[in-house]
């Protein structure tokens, strides 16, 4: 009985020891846009591809939008400008644990395409 209960013991414990996600790597994008229109392009371009926009901060330079389709996952893109150029960093999750980097590359090769047409 006492050894059943110490495996039990260890059991839960050993359960309890969750590792933490590896750090998220983000697929990244230079571009000769300002990050205003990244943005609002960015918002056109997830909305119509079924994302729910969550957040979304001109100022901050972020939004975060949520597909409920399956494999559910959330998107996060921020926007670093500098002059008339903007560094468009994107990343994919589902729940905690990052996805991987190509999963958001036909969304940023798309934005991209959307942006030179519209200038």
């Amino acid at each position: 009985m006492r050894a059943r209960l110490m495996a039990m013991g260890l059991v839960l414990w050993l359960a309890g020891c969750a590792t933490t996600p590896p750090p998220a790597t983000p697929a990244v994008r230079e571009l000769s846009v300002t990050p205003r229109a990244v943005l609002v392009e960015s918002l056109d371009l997830l909305m119509a591809r079924g994302y729910v926009i969550r957040h979304a901060d001109a100022e901050l330079g972020r939004l975060e939008a949520v597909i409920a389709r399956w494999p559910g996952y959330r998107v996060k893109l921020e926007v670093q400008g500098s002059g008339t150029a903007s560094r468009i960093a994107m990343t994919a999750y589902r729940g905690n644990r990052p996805l991987p980097p190509s999963l958001v590359e036909p969304l940023l090769t798309e934005l991209n395409s959307r942006l030179e047409m519209a200038r």
